[in-house]
Parts: C-alpha cells; sequence; structure tokens
C-alpha cells in the first residue's frame, strides 16, 4: 500500500484501470481471505452502507492504523446489491445472514492501490461477502456458483486473497527477492489448475490441497479459497493468470476468469 515501486503496486493499478474504464461494472461484489462466517455452512453478507474499515492485522508500523495515512477507503454499500446476493445463495440453499460491519483490510488495502480515490476511484456500491469457515474446496467453488448469475446482470465478482501466504517464514525472507521452493512448486500448480479446462478445474484446483507443498504454501488456507469462489463464479470462462511475482514466502499472482471487452 505504500511501496510504490513494488512491481505488484502497478499491476494492481492496471487492473484496477481495467475494471473501471473497460469492464465499468454497475458494483462489486467481494469475497476476501479475511472474512470466514461464523458457524458451519453458513455465509454473511455485509448490509452496511457507509463501512469503516478494520484494521485486522499487527505487528505494522503505527501509520497503517488508524490516524495514520489510510485514514479511510471512501465506499459506499448497497442493500438492493446485498439483497441480491443473499437471494442468489439463498435460492442455491445455501444458508445467509445480513449483517453490518467494516471493511477488512483485504479488500480496502488492495483497493486503495488498484482504485485510487483520487485517481482512479471505484464510485460505485461495493458489497463485501464472507467464505465459509470450512477449508471445503468444493464448498467455496459452490459458493462461486452460486453468485455466478450476478455478472450477467454486470455485476463484477471479485476475490481477495494470495496465491502463496505463509507469513511464518515471511520474518525470514522479507528482503530478499528469491523464493522459497515451496513458493515456486505451488505457484506454478495453482497456474495449472486455474487455467485448466473449465470441465476439469474444480477437481484440479481442489487437488491442489492435497499437495505436499500445500500446508507450507498455505498454514492455514484462508488466503487460497478466495480463488476457489472466483473460478466457480467464471462458469465456462476461462482462467488466466494476469501476471505473478514469487517472493519469499509469498506469491503476488493475479488471475481474471474471461475476457474484459469494453462495455
Amino acid at each position: 500500500m505504500y511501496d510504490i515501486d513494488h512491481p505488484v503496486y502497478k499491476k494492481l493499478q492496471e487492473i484496477g484501470k481495467d475494471i473501471t474504464t473497460k469492464v465499468k461494472p454497475k458494483a462489486v461484489v467481494v469475497f476476501s481471505a479475511h472474512w470466514q462466517a461464523e458457524g458451519n455452512n453458513k455465509i454473511q453478507v455485509n448490509t452496511k452502507e457507509n463501512a469503516d474499515l478494520i484494521y485486522d492485522f499487527y505487528g505494522f508500523p503505527g501509520h497503517y492504523y488508524k490516524g495514520g495515512p489510510p485514514k479511510r477507503y471512501p465506499n459506499v454499500g448497497s442493500k438492493i446489491i446485498a439483497a441480491k446476493v443473499i437471494e442468489s445463495l439463498r435460492l442455491n440453499n445455501i444458508e445467509v445472514e445480513a449483517v453490518e460491519r467494516g471493511l477488512d483490510h483485504g479488500v480496502w488495502a488492495s483497493f486503495k492501490v488498484a482504485f485510487d480515490p483520487e485517481e482512479n476511484p471505484l464510485n460505485i456500491p461495493l458489497v463485501q461477502v464472507s467464505l465459509f469457515s470450512s477449508e471445503d474446496p468444493h464448498q467455496h467453488y459452490n459458493l462461486g456458483r452460486a453468485v455466478a448469475n450476478l455478472r450477467s446482470q454486470n455485476i463484477a465478482i471479485m476475490v481477495s486473497g494470495m496465491a502463496v501466504h505463509n507469513l511464518r517464514d515471511f520474518r525470514f525472507t522479507v528482503g530478499t527477492s528469491w523464493p522459497m521452493p515451496y513458493t515456486s512448486s505451488f505457484d506454478e500448480a495453482l497456474k495449472d489448475a486455474a487455467t485448466s479446462l473449465p470441465a476439469e478445474r474444480e477437481q484440479k484446483m481442489a487437488n491442489l490441497l492435497r499437495r505436499q507443498d500445500a500446508r507450507q504454501a498455505h498454514p492455514t488456507f484462508d488466503h487460497l479459497l478466495p480463488i476457489y469462489v472466483g473460478a466457480g463464479a467464471a462458469g465456462d470462462d476461462v482462467g488466466e493468470r494476469l501476471w505473478t511475482m514469487k517472493e519469499g514466502s509469498v506469491s503476488w499472482a493475479q488471475y481474471r476468469f474471461g475476457e474484459v471487452t469494453a462495455n
């Protein structure tokens, strides 16, 4: 968010620009690694129209928190869009609960770069939806299927996580450019699965969690599960890895499902 010279900063800005100038959605529904609903088999949908920011991270310098430069990420929710999400989930037999909460940093930190409030504001409703509390890849793939119909209404489905995310090893690798062996191997395995033929994609992605390097790449799977939602929502659209950067114990890979055509 502050390291404007980091390559991922520019890539996020490019993706944000594509969305605001080419896709031009009427709303965004976003799933973040940092919100897993409490209780089994339930999803929560944020209906708050002016969400505060949740500073749900620890051990960073003081200016990353309230009172520092981030201050807030301007956003507006939509009870109408939230109701569409809730209806879609219920029609697919997914238990759902409407809640009011803030935006976690899985949304606002990346959106602040991709949709800079001064240079490339989003200016459309933003509704966040939780993940399940489980680590079940098929359950999250089906969650994506359940909201896929929103895409035909020009509502963009976005997911926020990381291709590789091991903060336990981060302190040993920070400041280095070389990737851990599992960073490289899992990043490429994810690419192979996420960009496979749609008919094969779900099972290939599910198989990722049984790889020997899976728990090294993701000590917990919460940062990986969002892409299962995105892939499920994609239907017959093919996945593409737009860019990747393997850095220590993390990978910044970014994916898109379907072609971008100007509206």
